[in-house]
């Protein structure tokens, strides 16, 4: 099933607009988990370390769906520097969105804390040694990413409004089908 010419698939989109909102939800449970204390905190840590592996193998799905359905190109006016732009700019988001999940899990797991999956399970650690100084090196890589993430992020929907509104291209209308094709 290739993607269409004009706009992404529905696949496509689910898995672009569900990864999207599962990485704002990520931000919310850590503003939150940063203005309690207590339960309530360590509540919203569990359920962050949920939503993160929810997350990387949602971002693998999609990586094994964009194989089989490659990207359509933007549009043939698009300067080489845009391309290439808007190339590292993908590649770094899915590399993030793998290794965020990979370094929070390492983080716990070498930290000898236990992830429960929304509660239905207990995710299985990765055979790492205890080590509460090897864990602290994963949450400081783990948070140096986040910032990295918050740029891409930034450059990503800033990207959007400038395809629309100055480059007047069809590049938003793929990603969001609702807004009208141009001709």
């Amino acid at each position: 099933m290739a993607e269409p010419r004009n706009r992404y698939s529905n696949v496509s989109l689910v898995f672009h607009w569900g990864i999207a909102l599962l990485v704002v939800t990520q931000i919310v449970l850590i503003m939150l988990h940063d203005a309690t204390e207590g339960p309530m905190s360590r509540e919203y840590v569990q359920i962050h370390k949920s939503v993160g592996l929810s997350i990387l193998v949602l971002t693998l799905a999609r990586i094994g769906w964009r194989f089989a359905n490659p990207a359509i190109p933007l549009p043939a006016g698009t300067p080489g520097w845009q391309k290439v732009a808007a190339r590292t700019t993908h590649v770094l988001f899915y590399v993030l969105l793998i290794g965020l999940p990979l370094g929070g899990w390492a983080a716990s797991s070498a930290g000898g804390r236990d992830i429960e999956w929304f509660g239905l399970f207990t995710w299985p650690a990765l055979p790492l040694p205890l080590d509460r100084d090897l864990a602290g090196s994963f949450m400081d890589a783990h948070e140096a990413g986040v910032k990295v993430l918050y740029v891409l992020m930034i450059l990503h929907i800033g990207a959007a409004p400038k395809h629309h509104f100055i480059d007047r291209d069809n590049v938003l209308h793929r990603m969001i089908p609702l807004i009208h094709r141009r001709p």
